[in-house]
Parts: structure tokens; C-alpha cells; sequence
């Protein structure tokens, strides 16, 4: 007799179970209960679109509860304090406690194993600096802008309103203007969740020109000047590309363009926005910079610099030939790490494409000093600093001052739940419904976003302190070491090459970077030869 096969058995069982109750008058009250599940188990038997749930109805279907749980039993019952992608639990139990005023020191030592390439260390001296000061801050754009700006190390990365809920992007803003420090808008534009607190503002412009945008896509120079011209915009950020996705253009789908984010974004309510993959203003380098240079005009003055992510590097050095046929330059040059980014990407762009930060710092420092053009425009990283031990590892590399984006959202809450691109984060930071966004006080959260930056903050100054320097700056790559192995470790300027100030101009040829400044050209981004 041939068996019965098993996705028989559980429909079958909750059929006899629910005759059984109805006929039992005291288990009538349990049929709330069965005759659900009866049904969900019969539609599972029937439904020709999942195999596993056709087979094992309603069993079935555990196997999708697990996925959804998956990530939330990982973090909190799996893993140890260091695992975790791509933020440790360490990492993040770091940024909550600073966010919220908690002890964050630690106890019995690292749990780094100090022999592995996983340990990395600056140098540390037997005489700690007796003068630092208690703050420091950079200024942008002097000698070039009539409006230079004073900025801290440590700033918000960008981050759109749309990817971003009102309140996550109003708590931000707030906890800018009460920490004095300033607010990338990502490509979304200026909202009105961005003017409302009154913090600084670095506008971001990507391909599509949010904000400053005609109807066929195209710049608008009026739209720029106008909104440009807000004391609340102190800098202008074009980006060219980002960690998270480089080269990578996207749509912006009509069903999640609500009123607040068009009007935002200058676009019409309800209808598909293409953000192209290549600025339509702009194809080759001495062009970009030509863009660069009026939209500085434009801003009234303010400092106007580049964003990328380094793939390719003749293309830097292909922007550093542009700038010395030019005499023209960005103020600033933001490096976004292929590690960095907020938002959701194609796996592949995520896991393969991009250099790392540390990696396109040097080649983007390398440029800049190779052609003897470092001391006029300033650097700024992004990729997942979290830390003053990771901000002192940029200085050391050449940074003029850090930014961060995923971890200001844990400072406001955000539990790293992996589900940013699904509008369901569960604490209201990446979402736009509003029963989500409930739970995310403004006026709590805003002091912790302004904490967490100064408490990272001090900890680079006691870092500083305790190399015995005055300044993060006077940080050199001779200060940092890396393991090359389990028994030997090298300083950063032994293991990476580090140009010497006009190298590029009289001697390439001698330089690892020679083959990518041959290949450069000012007049085009594709390689020559």
C-alpha cells in the first residue's frame, strides 16, 4: 500500500481537530484559534507558487519566519562582540553608549587578537602632550571662497530625506546645531526637515540635481542660486559617486514620491525621477571642474568640492591634470570607502566594486601632493568611522576631518536590522510610515546624535594627547602599523607608498603611480593607451 503522502497530514489533522471542537462544546473557544490556521494550511495546499509551503502546508511557512528572524537571533544570541557585519556588536555597543551618556570604557583588555591582521595601532609616547587644545576645527575653502567655512572633524555623512524619515532627518539637524557641527543632505535636497532645526547644512548634488533641477532633468542655475543662498548652507558637495554603489545611477519609484519629498526635491508628486549614472552638465574632467567652479560662483562664494569613490585611479590623476592646465580646483575632496554607505545596493556594486577607503585616501592624497596642489584643497573621508581610533587613522593617511552616516543612526536608535530598503526599520530611522516613525523622538534623540559626535571627538583628543603631538594633523603615516603577519608588523609608510610633495610633476616615471598619471588625460575620464 503505497504511503500517504505528508502534505496530506496537516491540513487533514486541523480539519479532524476543528470537527472535534465543534463537537466537544467546551473546546468551541479554541476554534478562534483553528479554524485560521485551517484555512491558511488548506490555501497552502492548494497555492501553486511556493513549493515548500505546497508540500508541508503551514510547516512550510516556518521556514519564512526564521528568515525574518534570522538576523535579530544572530546579533543577540550568536554572535560574539566582535562578528557582525557590518558592524560589530562592539562597535555599536561603542556609539550607544557615548549617544546616551553611558560608560564606555572596557573592561580586561582588548579581545582583538593582537597577532592577527585583524590589530592595527598608532604609536604612543612616553612624553603626552601638555598642550592640546580642547577643540580644533578646519576652514575651507580660505584664500579661494568669500565665505569659508569653519568646520568640525567630525560631521553627518549624507543622507537623504526619502531613504531617511522626517524625524530621523530633523533629530540629525537638530543634533547638528547643538553640537555646532554640519549636516550632509545627501542628494535628496534641502527638506524642510533639514531647515526646521536650523543646523549647518552641506548640500549635496548628485546627477539628478534635486533641488536645483528643470524639468527635463537638467541643472538649473536659478533653482541652485536660490537655495544656495540659505545661511543655512555653508559648503556644496557634488557627488560623483559613493561607496555604497559607485557608478551607479537609480529611480526613484512614483509610489514613494509623497509631497514632502517632492517638494523637496523639485520634482512632481507621484511620478518615477531618474538619478542618471553620469552627470548630464559635465564629461570630462576640466569640464567638472569648470561645473565646480560655478557652482561655487553660484553659491555666493561658498567652498564647492567633489565626492567619490576611487575605482579606476588615472581618473584622480586624470582631475589632477585638469586642475594644473586649469589653475581651477575643488575646495574639497570627499573619499567615500567601498565599505561606506546607508542606503541599499545591488550586492555585486556592494561586494565588488570600489576601493576601499584607506586605499583611495592614499591615491587621492598621493594626486594632490604629487602635483603640489595639497595645501589648497582639503580631504574628508567617509567609510565607516565610528571611533577616535578610526578618525586618527585618517589623519594619519592625510584627512582634514571625518564624516559618518551609519553611525549617527545608531545613535538615533537604528539596531542595525538590515531592513533600510524595505521601509520597515523598526526604530523609524529608514522609513517613511508614520506609525513607525512614532517611536522616534526628536527631542530625545537629537542630544545623543550631538554626545555621540563629541564624545568621538574627545576620544581622538585623548589619542592625540597620548601620541604627544598638539594637533591630529601633525598624525603621519610613520605613526600607524599594520600586521603583515603573525610575527612581523610594518608602519603604514612602509607597507603603502606615500608621494613626496611635486613628484608627479618632475620625476613620475620613478613612482609605483606612473603607468595611472600616463594614462591620465585632462580633456577625457577614459584611459590613454
Amino acid at each position: 500500500m503505497e504511503r500517504i503522502p505528508f502534505r496530506y497530514f496537516v491540513p487533514v489533522a486541523l480539519l479532524l481537530l476543528v470537527v472535534a471542537c465543534w463537537v466537544v462544546e467546551p473546546l468551541r473557544w479554541t476554534l478562534w484559534i483553528l479554524v485560521p490556521f485551517t484555512l491558511l494550511a488548506v490555501w497552502d495546499f492548494f497555492q501553486p507558487h511556493h513549493t515548500l509551503r505546497r508540500n508541508y502546508p503551514l510547516l512550510g511557512r516556518i521556514r519564512w519566519l526564521m528568515e525574518d528572524l534570522r538576523p535579530f537571533a544572530q546579533a543577540y544570541i550568536v554572535e560574539d562582540d566582535l562578528e557582525g557585519r557590518p558592524f560589530s556588536h562592539q562597535a555599536r555597543a561603542l556609539v550607544y553608549a557615548r549617544a546616551k551618556g553611558d560608560l564606555d570604557k572596557h573592561p580586561m583588555g582588548t579581545e582583538l587578537d593582537v597577532y592577527s591582521d585583524e590589530y592595527e595601532w598608532v604609536g604612543h609616547s612616553i612624553a603626552p602632550s601638555r598642550n592640546t587644545p580642547e577643540e580644533w576645527r578646519v576652514t575651507v575653502g580660505e584664500g579661494t571662497c568669500d565665505k569659508p567655512y569653519s568646520s568640525s572633524l567630525l560631521n553627518i555623512s549624507a543622507m537623504s530625506f526619502g531613504s531617511l524619515s522626517a524625524r530621523a532627518i530633523e533629530a540629525l539637524n537638530a543634533g547638528a546645531k547643538l553640537g555646532n557641527f554640519a549636516h550632509n543632505t545627501g542628494e535628496g535636497s534641502i527638506s524642510r526637515y533639514h531647515r526646521s532645526p536650523g543646523g549647518d547644512l552641506i548640500w549635496e548634488l548628485g546627477s539628478g540635481y534635486f533641488g536645483a533641477r528643470r524639468e527635463d532633468g537638467r541643472f538649473d542655475a536659478d533653482q541652485f542660486r536660490e537655495n544656495a543662498a540659505s545661511d543655512q548652507v555653508k559648503m556644496i558637495e557634488l557627488k560623483l559617486s559613493q561607496g555604497a554603489k559607485p557608478g551607479h545611477g537609480g529611480v526613484l519609484p512614483g509610489a514613494k514620491v509623497t509631497p514632502e519629498i517632492a517638494e523637496a526635491r523639485g520634482v512632481p508628486v507621484g511620478e518615477d525621477v531618474l538619478s542618471p549614472a553620469a552627470h548630464p552638465e559635465f564629461d570630462t574632467p576640466i569640464e567638472m571642474l569648470e561645473f565646480v567652479t560655478r557652482l561655487r560662483e553660484l553659491s555666493g562664494g561658498k567652498p564647492t568640492g567633489i565626492k567619490l569613490c576611487v575605482g579606476l585611479p588615472h581618473e584622480i590623476f586624470a582631475i589632477g591634470k585638469a586642475m594644473l592646465e586649469t589653475g581651477l580646483h575643488p575646495d574639497f575632496i570627499t573619499v567615500d570607502g567601498a565599505e561606506g554607505g546607508t542606503g541599499a545596493a545591488p550586492l555585486e556594486l556592494s561586494n565588488s566594486v570600489g576601493m576601499p577607503l584607506r586605499e583611495g585616501q592614499i591615491f587621492v592624497r598621493n594626486m594632490l601632493v604629487g602635483i603640489g596642489m595639497r595645501d589648497k584643497v582639503k580631504i574628508a573621508t567617509s567609510g565607516k568611522i565610528h571611533s577616535g581610533a578610526q578618525m586618527a587613522k585618517s589623519f594619519a593617511l592625510g584627512a582634514d576631518w571625518c564624516n559618518a552616516a551609519r553611525p549617527f543612526m545608531f545613535a538615533l536608535g537604528c539596531v542595525q536590522s538590515m531592513n533600510c530598503h524595505k521601509g520597515t526599520c523598526p526604530t523609524g530611522v529608514a522609513t517613511q510610515e508614520e506609525w513607525r516613525q512614532r517611536g522616534l523622538v526628536v527631542e530625545d534623540k537629537a542630544p545623543r546624535v550631538a554626545r555621540f559626535q563629541s564624545q568621538t571627538l574627545f576620544s581622538l583628543r585623548e589619542i592625540v594627547i597620548a601620541m604627544g603631538l598638539d594637533s591630529p594633523w601633525e598624525m603621519k603615516p610613520l605613526d600607524m602599523r599594520e600586521r603583515i603577519n603573525g610575527a612581523r608588523s610594518d608602519a603604514f609608510d612602509k607597507i603603502y607608498y606615500f608621494a613626496e610633495e611635486g613628484v608627479l610633476l618632475h620625476k613620475p616615471q620613478t613612482t609605483p603611480l606612473a603607468r595611472h598619471w600616463a594614462a591620465a588625460r585632462a580633456n577625457s575620464f577614459r584611459r590613454d593607451g
